[in-house]
């Protein structure tokens, strides 16, 4: 039996690994990949330590220094967590693969959110993507278009430009949610034309994607921009069906915990994106995952964790 199972393999998961080997609890870290959604930054420069590095380049250094400490890593899905008693929990793997702890550390982060719209399941993979970091290659001086007005969105955009591709910005407003900074320099660009107050409503192609049909949301004039790929960049959304009858959840689907990243099952502990911490930062999550192995490594020598549910 592990002292810990972590699930997921993003700065938050990684973080919790590093401290709780070095509290000496035999761990396990479950993903199906490692390295979260800091992975698709190919450029980070606001994390303390480092001027400037791909967010890949840092997340192989958090995995690295984890295995230094001890962590036990398994590239797999968690599919559903069962609770046997106190202190004792069943993992089940996608494989239909199963191991036992005496604590759960949920930082599995979140799945992209669908666009909900024609063509998206057809072309998905096909035109379709969820990553630029990963395709931008394969549409070197093609034209492509941007769903989004993150930052996720606007990196994509430059990720993108450096390609040679025209790239098409759609965004359902005026006004962006990304850094200012990086607005600014996307406004720059050469070969980046900003298609503003208007959404997405339907993919199109044959074999690959051949255009994306957008709607002014005001005027609701539907136009077509012939694209070869298009990169949907509009968030994510909680993935929490393996713990949805073990413990409390809000409305969005994310883990609720208390201050001390306890939730509402003893035993049961989550960091990162996957609870409703406000800001969606590696810095953020990376101090998350290392307040719940504390608290982890609290409860598993000293009883159940402080804090709203251990009331």
């Amino acid at each position: 039996m592990y002292d810990i199972i972590i699930v997921g393999g993003g700065a938050a998961g990684l973080t919790a690994a590093i401290y709780t080997c070095r509290k000496e609890l035999k761990t396990l870290i479950v993903s199906p990949e490692y390295g979260g959604q800091t992975n698709l930054t190919s450029h980070i420069e606001n994390y303390p330590g480092f001027m400037a590095l791909p967010g890949w380049d840092l997340m192989t250094k958090f995995k690295e220094q984890a295995e230094h400490f001890g962590a036990e890593t398994r590239t797999n899905k968690v599919v559903a967590i069962q609770k046997k008693g106190e202190k004792h929990f069943v993992v089940h793997f996608e494989d239909e693969s199963k191991e036992e702890a005496r604590a759960v550390i949920l930082a599995h982060g979140k799945l992209p959110k669908p666009l909900n719209i024609p063509g998206e399941k057809e072309f998905f993979g096909r035109g379709l993507s969820t990553c630029a970091t990963c395709d931008a290659p394969l549409y070197k001086n093609k034209s492509v278009a941007v769903i989004g007005g993150g930052n996720a969105a606007l990196e994509a955009v430059e990720e993108l430009q450096k390609m040679g591709a025209k790239v098409y910005l759609v965004h359902r407003r005026e006004q962006f949610r990304a850094d200012e900074i990086t607005v600014k320099k996307v406004r720059k660009l050469q070969n980046v034309e900003f298609v503003l107050n208007h959404a997405p409503v339907k993919i199109n192609g044959e074999k690959f994607v051949t255009s994306l049909t957008v709607e002014d949301v005001s005027a609701k004039k539907r136009k077509d921009l012939k694209v070869d790929g298009v990169f949907s960049e509009i968030g994510h959304i909680a993935d929490s069906n393996m713990v949805k009858d073990l413990l409390r959840l809000n409305d969005h689907g994310e883990v609720l915990v208390d201050e001390n990243n306890a939730t509402s099952c003893s035993g049961i502990f989550a960091a990162g994106d996957i609870t409703p911490v406000r800001y969606k930062q590696t810095v953020i999550a990376a101090g998350e995952g290392a307040k719940a192995a504390l608290e982890a490594h609290r409860y598993l020598t000293n009883g159940a964790p402080t804090g709203e549910y251990a009331k």
